[in-house]
């Protein structure tokens, strides 16, 4: 009986200690990544609504943001770059942290990040190439 616990809790701990390792990979490899930036995301669902901790990317058509906690390959959400709007921006009580309110075709969520990234963010989105349709 002795030695099947401790094969059983030396299996748990293995796989406790892969996971960690296969996440903090995922998280290094996703805040290295160009464009990469700390950035917080709520739903429309109100102020009541908790807040889960992310990475927000730029993409070259999409900002696509990544669960904090999450061993997830693709990101959670992504919102294309010609349909987002950023609709109000307000200073946090985190000093050098701002709260964007977006909208995306008919969905409305926040975001918080750094006075950096949200400069980034606004330089992005008017940076996006004109819609170019076919001419005849």
């Amino acid at each position: 009986m002795g030695l099947w616990l401790g094969l059983i809790l030396g299996g748990l701990l293995l796989a406790a200690v892969v996971l960690g390792a296969v996440w903090t990979s995922r998280m290094r490899t996703l805040s290295g990544r160009v464009g990469s930036f700390e950035c917080g995301a709520r739903t429309d669902d109100g102020p009541s609504a908790g807040w889960v901790a992310g990475i927000g990317q730029y993409g070259a058509e999409k900002l696509y943001w990544w669960r904090s906690w999450s061993l997830a390959l693709r990101p959670s959400r992504c919102w294309a770059r010609r349909a987002l709007v950023i609709v109000s921006r307000e200073p946090m009580d985190e000093p050098g942290r701002v709260l964007v309110t977006c909208r995306a075709g008919g969905e409305t969520f926040e975001l918080t990040m750094s006075r950096e990234a949200y400069a980034g963010l606004t330089s992005w989105i008017e940076a996006a190439p004109a819609a170019v349709g076919r001419v005849i």
